[in-house]
């Protein structure tokens, strides 16, 4: 099935992990020591750093501490005086793909191909359901609501802000689809809040959108950012050990 709970011991050897027994209460979230960085940088350059992110490790530090990318930043410096910046952000249950810029320069370079939307940006994802249409656009606008039992989340308003979202069947296995999508727009939790909208239960492992249970199966698969100067950055991050049977499909 798709609930990865059988496959997180070979997340915890492919990421050579250490994790507490204790688990947050509503989540799936271990306490995590990884690799160094600079073992899973994906494409280097002057300009540029591609890093595989694995799944667990926030980009930002958290407000209740504890391991981030932000703190660890020094591990990608790789020769270069300054610590890169990141240019995007992924959620910290999200694998894959993630852009730095090693320059001033190149930082401006890439800003401006994010607000004109020249960057492309892939995602597979499992959904916790079956799909019988082999591709579409999910075009539904999001808006941010919270509340003091379950948080904060992005749903539906008519009102909220543009967000579309290409998307195209992969696979479908054990009641469980493999979907790429593909987001036109930078929404916050885009993919997953559509993933629930449009297929109505979401992606597995997702806690908030979707249904909980083991990892969350959303992986930034690919990364493609024009350059001026250089040629464009193209680079494929592959599905990490926790996706288990559905790495055969992607």
């Amino acid at each position: 099935m798709c609930n990865a709970l059988d496959s997180f011991d070979s997340l915890q050897r492919s990421h050579k992990l250490i994790h507490s027994s204790r688990l947050p209460a509503g989540g799936f979230r271990p306490h995590v020591t990884l690799m160094l960085l600079s073992d899973r940088i994906l494409f280097i350059d002057a300009e540029a750093i591609v890093l595989d992110k694995p799944a667990g490790l926030p980009v930002d530090a958290p407000r209740r501490g504890g391991d981030s990318i932000a703190e660890r930043i020094d591990e990608l410096k790789c020769g270069f005086q300054r610590p890169p910046t990141a240019m995007h952000r992924l959620d910290t249950d999200t694998s894959g793909c993630l852009l730095f810029a090693r320059t001033a320069r190149a930082r401006a370079s890439f800003q401006h191909a994010f607000e004109t939307r020249a960057v492309e940006k892939y995602y597979l994802a499992v959904i916790a359901s079956e799909i019988g249409d082999e591709s579409g656009v999910i075009d539904v606008p999001l808006g941010k609501t919270s509340s003091a039992e379950a948080g904060w989340r992005m749903i539906a308003d008519k009102n909220g802000s543009e967000a579309r979202t290409n998307w195209r069947r992969i696979l479908v296995r054990d009641d469980c689809t493999l979907v790429e999508f593909r987001p036109l727009t930078g929404r916050t939790h885009q993919i997953r809040a559509h993933a629930r909208e449009a297929f109505g239960r979401g992606i597995a492992g997702d806690r908030v959108y979707g249904v909980p249970g083991g990892p969350m199966l959303l992986h930034a698969s690919r990364l493609v950012v024009p350059r001026e100067r250089k040629d464009l950055i193209d680079v494929i991050a592959p599905l990490p050990e926790h996706f288990g049977e559905w790495r055969d499909a992607a």
